[in-house]
C-alpha cells in the first residue's frame, strides 16, 4: 500500500516521487515548527529556497521561531533568519541567565524585533507584503483564557504584536500579549506544528519543517508497517472541539498532573526529555526555571503543559498517518541538532544551519523530480517576483 508521507533530511531525498506527483498541483502549504535557537535549521532550509528562487506555496503557517523565520523568507532576505538567531538571540540583551535568576529579567524579544528592522538588518516588510500578494501567512498563538489555538496573519501592520504573541513562552515572558483586545501566549502550547490547520483550510500538499529529528517522535515514517487508518470522522474533528472537552476535565486532572510532573522531574534521566524542546525550554526546563526565580508550577502552567502534550500527541498521529486526501513531507534533521533551544554555542548554530541548507536543497530536488514525473512544467515561485 502506498503511503502519502515522506521524510527529507540533509542526507536523504524522496526515492519514489510518483505518489507525491499526484498532490502538488493543488493548494500547497508550508509549515514551520518552533524550537527557539533550533530554528537555525529552519533558517537554513528557507535560505536554500530563497537561493533557488523556490516558492511554490499558497499558504504559510509558523509557530514561534518558525513564524519569525517565515517573515525573513517572505521578505526575500536570505540570511536574515540566520542573523536573527546567531546575532540577536545570542546577545545578553536578549537573554541573560543570571539576570533572569537574580532579577527576573525575562527574554526580551521586543528588543530583538526593534533591532531587526534597523541597520544592518532592515526587515523589508513592504517586500513581504508584495511577495505574499493574495496568499496568506499565519502565526499560531494560544488564547490565554481557553488555551485554544488561533492563527493570526503576519506581515500586517500589527506584525510586531503577532510575533511577540506566538513567542510568549510561559515563565520566560512576564505576561500574555494583547493583540486586538485578546490575550495570547505561545503558539507551541496548542499548535507546536500547525499542520492540521493547514489541512483543515484545504491544503493537499504540506511541507513541514521540523527542528527535531524524526527519531524523537518514536515513529518510523519510512519503514514502519501500516496499522489500520484512524477513523476519518475522528481526524476531521476540530482540535478546538477536543480542547473544549479537555477544558471540562482540567479541574479533576490538575492535582494528579502536578504531582506526576514533579515526580518526572525528580526521577527521569536527563536523556528522557519530557518535551524534547518543542517549547523554547521544554517542560522540564519550565519547571526548573520557575523555581530558579522563586515561583512554582502552578495550576495554570500545569494546564498549559497538559494541553500541549495532548495536542502534540494528536499532531504526531496526523504526521504518521495523514488523511488520504493530503501528502505530507517532513523536512527534518537526520540526527538531533547540536543547538539548544536557548544558550547555544555559535559553532553549533552554524553547523545546524548548514544541515538545514542541504535539507532544503534535497527537498527542491524531490519536488522537481515529482513535477517532471507528472508532466508539469517547473514552477519555482507563485509570487511572480523570483522567476
Amino acid at each position: 500500500m502506498e503511503r502519502n508521507v515522506g521524510v527529507i533530511s540533509e542526507k536523504q531525498v524522496i526515492g519514489n516521487c510518483d505518489r507525491l506527483s499526484r498532490f502538488i498541483g493543488g493548494k500547497n502549504a508550508l509549515v514551520a515548527q518552533g524550537g527557539g535557537q533550533r530554528g537555525i535549521f529552519t533558517a537554513g532550509v528557507l535560505d536554500a529556497f530563497n537561493l533557488s528562487n523556490f516558492d511554490p506555496f499558497d499558504v504559510y503557517y509558523g509557530t514561534s521561531a518558525g513564524a519569525l523565520n517565515l517573515c525573513s523568507f517572505l521578505c526575500r532576505q536570505q540570511g536574515l533568519g540566520k542573523a536573527f538567531i546567531t546575532d540577536l538571540t545570542t546577545d545578553s540583551s536578549f537573554f541573560n541567565l543570571f539576570s533572569y535568576i537574580r532579577k527576573k529579567q525575562y527574554v526580551d524579544l521586543s528588543w530583538a524585533l526593534d533591532r531587526i528592522v534597523e541597520y544592518p538588518y532592515r526587515l523589508d516588510l513592504d517586500m513581504g507584503r508584495q511577495v505574499l500578494g493574495e496568499r496568506q501567512a499565519y502565526a499560531a498563538v494560544t488564547s490565554s483564557d481557553k488555551l485554544i489555538d488561533h492563527y493570526l496573519p503576519i506581515i500586517q501592520p500589527n506584525w510586531r504584536d503577532v510575533l511577540l504573541a506566538t513567542c510568549a513562552i510561559p515563565t520566560l515572558c512576564p505576561q500574555p500579549i494583547d493583540v486586538a483586545g485578546h490575550a495570547y501566549v505561545d503558539g507551541g502550547i496548542s499548535a507546536s506544528i500547525p499542520v492540521q490547520e493547514a489541512w483543515r483550510q484545504g491544503a493537499r500538499f504540506i511541507a513541514v519543517i521540523r527542528t527535531e529529528s524524526i527519531e524523537g517522535d518514536e515513529i518510523e515514517l519510512q519503514s514502519a508497517p501500516l496499522t489500520s487508518a484512524p477513523n476519518e470522522a475522528w481526524l476531521r474533528q476540530s482540535l478546538n472541539y477536543l480542547q473544549t472537552q479537555w477544558q471540562q476535565k482540567v479541574t479533576q486532572w490538575r492535582q494528579d498532573w502536578s504531582g506526576y510532573l514533579r515526580q518526572k522531574m525528580l526521577l527521569a534521566p536527563r536523556e528522557e526529555r519530557l518535551n524534547g524542546g518543542r517549547w523554547l525550554f521544554g517542560a522540564e526546563h519550565l519547571y526548573r526555571m520557575s523555581h530558579l526565580i522563586g515561583g512554582s508550577v502552578d495550576t495554570r502552567l500545569a494546564d498549559m503543559l497538559m494541553v500541549h502534550y495532548q495536542t502534540y500527541a494528536l499532531t504526531l498521529e496526523f504526521l504518521k498517518r495523514p488523511p488520504d486526501d493530503v501528502f505530507v513531507i517532513q523536512i527534518a534533521p537526520e540526527q538531533p541538532l547540536r543547538s539548544n533551544t536557548l544558550l547555544s554555542r555559535k559553532s553549533d548554530l552554524l553547523l545546524d544551519y548548514e544541515q538545514g541548507l542541504e535539507a532544503g536543497y534535497n527537498f527542491i530536488r524531490s519536488w522537481e523530480a515529482a513535477r517532471i514525473q507528472c508532466g508539469q512544467p517547473l514552477e519555482t515561485s507563485k509570487s511572480g517576483l523570483l522567476e
